[in-house]
């Protein structure tokens, strides 16, 4: 039995990351060797990486279960008795046979003090040729409260999506641990330290490092992470090896994010029902899976238009309509203009009325720039209605006219003070594609990317203010790689992470790519502070091929059932 948690007090905690090869004897005295060095080094927690029981050599299936461990086998066992001696808790990638042959599960086994088992996680995710060997975990994900504090596991894949680390975050967890056997570079750049800073939660990684020499090598980066993204501690990529941190689990709570506020007050569950519902049932299913061959391609050309406030408005808004002409000189048939471009910044709230007689003005200027020139513009404006505002985003036609308008539904802090949330996710059908508005900060929040994608989105248009350098850097690409669609997020050129705006293309999978394209989609960005524009061609194509490898669709493989806690209210999903 554990006892009562202390997530106030500051404690040591170890990552190790080493290779584990076919001798697993061998590998249970590698694990131990790390146990007993954390011991030494004063930490209270061990995580090691996936399958540390043995390297996956196998054939097939058969030879997988044949090889893989028992719960109650000697490696599992072993490890027990030492945590118990040493009074340390570890979590430890082991691959588990199931009930039934040739059943496999990727699974974290978290090992309390006492050597008892606290808690055995499936890994529900897996990376690609994972999916001819083992099979995926199906039960409910779980937080549990340990001497530490509230820890929830995931694995590798799991950590690639953003549903596995929101649920576990939703339901409390404090640290995540996971374990990793990740050949690729984005794990430790952008997975990681993103689901650290999106979920405000500690996050601890350990990767498989080195290899066979000829072989293609695990990359390490195992890590610590803080809740605000820092690294506190980091193994380096490539010798084995281990680091330790201390870390104080409750500062994850409250879950305030930088320049946003309460998580939970930017969250809208009572508009999540899609992420829970059936995977086949939204207008995004005929896009999973590959393109089939001959596919023809649908190049569209789109340009961020990287004008904001500069000295006065007038100037802003004659460059503004300039801009339009320009693009479709340009060959752009979509442009996409920065977040409230044509107000100065933070000038909207001391008189959100006179903001939005002016957003009036753009907007008629914009529209018959766009009737003029034939170009689709988005354009990101205060809009009134009433008595209320509404940050917006105005979709216009090639003919000038309104196609489609979305009112941000997630307002940060500053937002709230002059802005009505809006109550819908947009996707608009038109003839230079199937087009998905976001706005600005919301690009934190893989909830509203992923029902895009769900309604079917081959563009997500983003007018933006970066907030931190990790919002182009990290959550972008993110969201372009857990969906497979392009995004087109134009930034103010006053934006305080001194970024400058962004493209990311979702990469279709083509056998032989490097495993980063696989999974760390490729960025187009322009540098800030004047106009400089981007104009790239897009294969709308691209964004209905959602696989990242042979057999990963990040997409199609999703598990609504064990979703619930999306949609749940705040004290639902802390109960949980």
């Amino acid at each position: 039995m554990t006892s009562p948690s202390d997530s106030t007090a500051t404690v040591r905690v170890a990552t190790a990351q080493f290779f584990s090869g076919a001798d697993v004897e061998a590998n249970l005295a590698l694990v131990v060797q790390h146990m007993r060095a954390a011991h030494a080094a004063g930490a209270r927690l061990l995580v090691t990486p996936e399958n540390s029981n043995r390297v996956r050599d196998y054939a097939n299936r058969d030879e997988c279960f044949e090889k893989s461990e028992l719960l109650d086998g000697p490696f599992v066992t072993g490890i027990r008795e030492v945590a118990a001696e040493l009074g340390l808790m570890v979590a430890v990638g082991v691959d588990l046979r199931g009930d039934r042959a040739p059943d496999v599960h990727i699974a974290s086994v978290l090992i309390d003090a006492d050597g008892s088992i606290l808690h055995v996680h499936h890994k529900t995710v897996f990376w690609d040729y994972e999916y001819t060997l083992f099979t995926p975990g199906t039960k409910q994900l779980e937080v549990i409260d340990t001497r530490i504090g509230r820890i929830g596991q995931l694995m590798c894949a799991d950590g690639i999506v953003p549903e596995v680390p929101r649920i576990l975050a939703l339901k409390g967890a404090e640290i995540l641990v996971n374990s990793l056997n990740s050949r690729g570079p984005d794990e430790m750049r952008v997975h990681e330290p993103l689901r650290a800073i999106e979920n405000h939660v500690w996050h601890i990684a350990a990767n498989t490092v080195g290899g066979p020499a000829d072989g293609f090598p695990w990359t390490g980066g195992s890590q610590i992470i803080s809740p605000l993204g820092d690294i506190a501690a980091n193994a380096g990529e490539t010798e084995e090896g281990m680091v330790w941190a201390d870390i104080t689990p409750a500062t994850s709570h409250p879950k305030n994010l930088r320049g946003i506020g309460a998580l939970d007050d930017f969250r809208r569950p009572d508009l999540y029902a899609e992420l829970v519902a059936d995977i086949d049932t939204h207008a995004g299913a005929a896009m999973y899976g590959p393109v089939p061959d001959g596919t023809p391609e649908r190049p569209v050309r789109v340009a961020t238009l990287q004008t904001s406030w500069y000295h006065s408005t007038e100037w802003t808004l004659s460059r503004a309509v300039t801009q339009v002409g320009y693009a479709r000189t340009r060959g752009a048939v979509l442009g996409v203009f920065p977040e409230l471009f044509i107000h100065r910044s933070g000038s909207i709230a001391a008189d959100p009325a006179a903001a939005a007689d002016l957003a009036e003005r753009a907007l008629d200027a914009l529209r018959a720039a766009a009737a003029e020139h034939g170009v689709w513009v988005v354009v990101s404006l205060v809009e009134r209605e009433g008595d209320d505002f509404f940050s917006t985003a105005f979709l216009i036609g090639a003919d000038g006219e309104i196609a489609a308008k979305y009112r941000k539904v997630h307002l940060g802090e500053d937002e709230r003070e002059w802005a009505t949330a809006g109550e819908d996710f947009v996707v608009a059908e038109t003839p230079v594609g199937r087009i998905g508005l976001m706005i600005g900060n919301e690009i934190w929040l893989p909830e509203i990317a992923r029902i895009l994608t769900l309604r079917g989105a081959e563009i997500i248009a983003h007018p933006t203010d970066w907030d931190r350098i990790e919002a182009a850097t990290q959550a972008a690409t993110e969201r372009t790689e857990e969906n497979r669609v392009h995004l087109v997020s134009c930034a103010r050129t006053d934006n305080a992470a001194g970024y400058g705006s962004q493209i990311v293309v979702a990469d279709r999978f083509i056998p032989g790519q490097p495993v980063a394209v696989m999974r760390y989609p490729t960025a187009y960005t322009s540098r800030t502070g004047f106009e400089e524009d981007i104009f790239l061609d897009l294969d709308l194509t691209d964004a209905h091929s959602k696989m990242q490898g042979h057999h990963l669709d990040p997409v199609a493989t999703r598990q609504p059932h064990l979703y619930d806690v999306f949609v749940a209210t705040r004290q639902e999903a802390g109960s949980a």
